[in-house]
């Protein structure tokens, strides 16, 4: 029984070399870059590992083949990737160029990888899986709080508003208010020196206490007994000079109110208008 085994496979052994000579049989990959002896062959290993990863990923992209066919996928990419690599260090070995320098890295990058899992990468639809999509995700920053210090360094003089007269824009807008302001001051006061020269009277808004008003007060004895005095010796008392009444005092304040703002606030131009103003008033 023995010699009929050793027969049949030595009779199989000379079959099997018959067809590689002819072309028939495909030879298979070894499945260690190390037992590869040959530098074209592993050449040849190396592009039909290409080939397949190729195929993978383009299979890899439809999202309708179901979570584990694409895990499966997935991991068989990864491991011909490593494959790659083996044999990309055995052509090197026997003298060929070094793939891992100089070749393409195309099909590396077609995946992502993982932080904290180096080598592994996802492709395709594998990186919409549950449970990977998370793990590509960046947790956004939280914002950090600006210090006491910070902000201090961001307080200039525009903060306090000395700039404000810088753009060009606040001073014509400050000096067009005025000169109205100016013009409704001199148009009021116009109106009321032509109704006080009329002898119309103005109609007060509100009665408010006078505070020049004199308040009569009971008489002492000695102050009635020198009235008396007065009028049985008919001495009376006359007024040389012309003595200003609560009214006029009153419109004499009002202008050196005005006077006094339109000194403080008006420009020198809108102060000769209204001195030019008042000498042709002849006020």
């Amino acid at each position: 029984m023995a010699r009929n085994a050793e027969k049949a496979m030595t009779a199989l052994a000379r079959f099997r070399n018959a067809q590689l000579a002819e072309g028939k049989v495909k030879e298979r990959r070894p499945f260690l870059a190390s037992e590869c002896s040959e530098l074209p062959k592993a050449e040849k290993w190396r592009r039909q590992i290409i080939s397949e990863i190729s195929k993978k990923v383009a299979q890899i992209q439809n999202a309708g083949l179901g979570e584990f066919k694409i895990r499966d996928l997935n991991d068989e990419i990864n491991k011909l990737l490593r494959e790659k690599g083996h044999w990309e260090v055995r052509i090197k070995e026997l003298g060929g160029p070094d793939y891992a320098r100089v070749g393409p890295r195309m099909l590396d990058h077609e995946g992502k990888e993982v932080p904290g899992n180096r080598g592994y990468k996802y492709f395709g639809a594998a990186r919409d899986l549950p449970g990977v999509r998370e793990l590509f995700e960046k947790e956004p920053s939280p914002a950090m709080r600006k210090t006491r210090a910070d902000l201090m360094k961001e307080v200039d003089a525009e903060y306090y508003g000395y700039r404000d007269e810088d753009d060009g824009v606040l001073l014509p807008l400050e000096a067009q208010y005025e000169k109205q302001a100016l013009l409704e001051a001199v148009q009021k006061w116009r109106t009321e020196r032509e109704s006080r020269l009329s002898g119309e009277k103005q109609p007060e808004e509100e009665e408010e206490e006078s505070i020049y008003a004199v308040h009569k007060e009971e008489p002492d004895e000695e102050e009635s007994r020198e009235e008396l005095e007065g009028e049985e010796g008919g001495v009376t008392f006359i007024a040389h000079v012309p003595v200003p009444s609560q009214k006029e005092v009153e419109e004499a304040l009002v202008r050196r109110k005005k006077m006094e703002l339109l000194q403080r606030y008006a420009s020198e131009t809108l102060q000769a208008q209204s001195q030019a103003a008042r000498t042709l008033l002849g006020v």
